[in-house]
Order: structure tokens, then C-alpha cells, then sequence
């Protein structure tokens, strides 16, 4: 018999195992191929249930790039303390492993899953999803030893967020692009941010 009554306790629970299970989903099958009905199996509850916690899937992705947030960041902190790894290698990787993320457990967004979020984020939760964003992004800057200005965060942000978008839309969503160049794209692009960075580092 289902239970019909949870406390606050209990329901916060319920919400942190949603969320983990949606980061675990998206990170190994991407945004799109994840569905409600993995993500309240996974947790044990009714979709019902589930939607008690989240109006749609795209608030319940939201949360999920909120919760990846502190594990990206201790990501690139954990390259950048490897004594095998240059600096150059190590935010090469970095960037890399985020556009690969399917294969490196981390969620990532397609131009698709980008609108879909947009329309569902009122005014102030986009201000609080672009508050978010620049922290993350300017963390990432900070870990690789480079100030981060608001101008440096937001061009590091459009670079980085460019390549993986790239990443993920060839053939589909950019159907003229070459994809058997997708590759080769991806890590002239990479390369050429790591090139910025370093140019930025060595100036400070």
C-alpha cells in the first residue's frame, strides 16, 4: 500500500534522490534521453508523486546543473593539483572531458534543451540561473589561475558553453557541419581557448 502522507523530512529526501537520479541519468544518456519516468522509477515514487516536487522536467534539470555545479568546480581543482598534468593539459582535459560528458559523467545542455529551459524560467529564475552560471564560470577561471573579470567570465562562458554546444549539435541539430570533422572541430576549439587562458595567466 503506497504511503499517503510524507513529512518535510522525508520529502526533501525524496527531492535529493530525484535530483541525484536525474544527474546520474543526464550525465550518462544526455538531457534529452532522460526521461520523468526513469528518474521516479529510479527513486521509487509515482509520477504523480514526482510531480509534486517538480512541475515539469526542465525545473527538475535545472536543479540538477545547480547540484553538478560543486562537482565540475572540483573537477578542474583536482586537474589542476595533478603533478602529471602541465597547466596546459590539465584545463585541456578539463574542457574536453565537459564537451565528452556523456563519457565523463557530466550533464551537459544542447541548443534544444537551452530553450526549452528558457521558456520555462521565470524573470528571477533566470537571474538566478545566470548568478549561477558566472560563480561556476568564474570559479573555473579562478582555479586556473586567471582573474576573473566580468568580462573574462562572460567570454569564457560563450567559449566554453560554443564548443560543447558544437559537440553535441553535429549531425543533428547542425546538419551542414561536417561530422566527420566534429572531432577535429571540438579540439581546434579547445585548443584555441587554452591558448586565451594562457595568454591571460602570463599577463597577471
Amino acid at each position: 500500500m503506497p504511503k499517503v502522507a510524507y513529512s518535510q523530512q522525508e520529502r526533501e529526501k525524496v527531492r535529493d534522490a530525484l535530483i541525484a537520479a536525474a544527474l546520474e541519468q543526464m550525465a550518462k544518456q544526455g538531457i534529452q534521453h532522460t526521461t520523468v519516468e526513469q528518474i521516479y522509477k529510479a527513486v521509487g515514487i509515482s509520477r504523480t508523486f514526482f510531480y509534486t516536487f517538480f512541475p515539469t522536467k526542465e525545473d527538475l534539470v535545472v536543479e540538477t546543473l545547480y547540484r553538478q555545479q560543486p562537482k565540475v568546480l572540483a573537477y578542474a581543482k583536482s586537474l589542476m593539483d595533478d603533478p602529471a598534468l602541465s597547466w596546459r593539459e590539465g584545463v585541456r582535459r578539463f574542457i574536453h572531458s565537459c564537451c565528452y560528458g556523456e563519457k565523463n559523467g557530466i550533464a551537459v545542455l544542447t541548443v534544444e534543451d537551452q530553450q526549452r529551459i528558457f521558456r520555462r524560467l521565470s524573470p528571477e529564475s533566470y537571474r538566478m540561473f545566470r548568478e549561477k552560471q558566472g560563480r561556476l564560470f568564474g570559479g573555473l577561471l579562478e582555479c586556473f589561475g586567471v582573474q576573473a573579470t566580468t568580462e573574462r567570465i562572460s567570454l569564457f562562458t560563450n567559449l566554453s558553453l560554443s564548443v560543447m554546444i558544437i559537440r553535441r549539435a553535429i549531425p543533428n541539430t547542425l546538419p551542414l557541419f561536417v561530422p566527420q570533422a566534429a572531432d577535429a572541430t571540438v579540439d581546434l576549439q579547445i585548443n584555441a581557448i587554452v591558448d586565451w587562458l594562457e595568454g591571460l595567466r602570463e599577463t597577471e
